[in-house]
């Protein structure tokens, strides 16, 4: 009987090693993958440890949030860059046309049923009018676009947006002007 015990013993106490080391490894490429996230451009949000001190996850944070955390944006430019980014992502295709083998009676493509479908494309389409208005405000000039469709749009920081540090002050003096006209309107 105490052998068995002794043995339970032993095993709860190799789980449990493993169970750190594991926990240990996969702390260690976290830690790798934001660095390396971090030296690409991109911001992270470490929140305070929780209840009992446990660990708690990074959260990327998108451009804007960036940008206005640091106070180099107004509230009226984040609000006007969150508008664009809502549109540019609902704008954006989503579903992919399904093959004649797939189609059943009642449904549309990937599975959902007509309406939803239906729904989904007027959603669509007025979210691309909006986009096509904003980009109209943006006088359809290119670079303000392209800095609207990164760091509004993909929610990239302007760092990342450029691809370094130089071509990211760039990018955010352009999206600044960006913001300004979309906020004026």
């Amino acid at each position: 009987m105490r052998q068995t015990n002794a043995r339970e013993r032993l095993l709860v106490q190799e789980a449990r090693a493993k169970a750190r080391a594991e926990a240990s490894q996969v702390a260690g490429g976290v830690a790798e993958t934001v660095a390396l996230q971090r030296g690409r451009g991109a911001a992270f949000e470490k929140p305070k440890p929780g209840r009992g001190g446990r660990e708690t996850p990074y959260r990327r944070q998108a451009g804007l949030d960036w940008l206005a955390r640091k106070g180099r944006i107004s509230e009226a430019q984040k609000a006007a860059g969150l508008r664009y980014g809502e549109a540019f992502r609902i704008a954006q295709p989503m579903l992919s046309i399904g093959s004649t083998l797939e189609v059943q009676p009642g449904m549309g493509g990937a599975g959902l049923p007509l309406k939803a479908l239906i729904d989904l494309a007027g959603r669509r389409q007025q979210a691309q009018a909006k986009l096509a208005m904003y980009r109209r405000r943006l006088g359809d000039q290119p670079d303000l676009v392209q800095a609207c469709n990164l760091v509004c749009g993909r929610e990239l920081t302007p760092r990342e947006a450029g691809g370094g540090e130089r071509d990211g002050i760039r990018v955010e003096a352009v999206l600044r002007v960006a913001l300004d006209l979309l906020a004026a309107a």
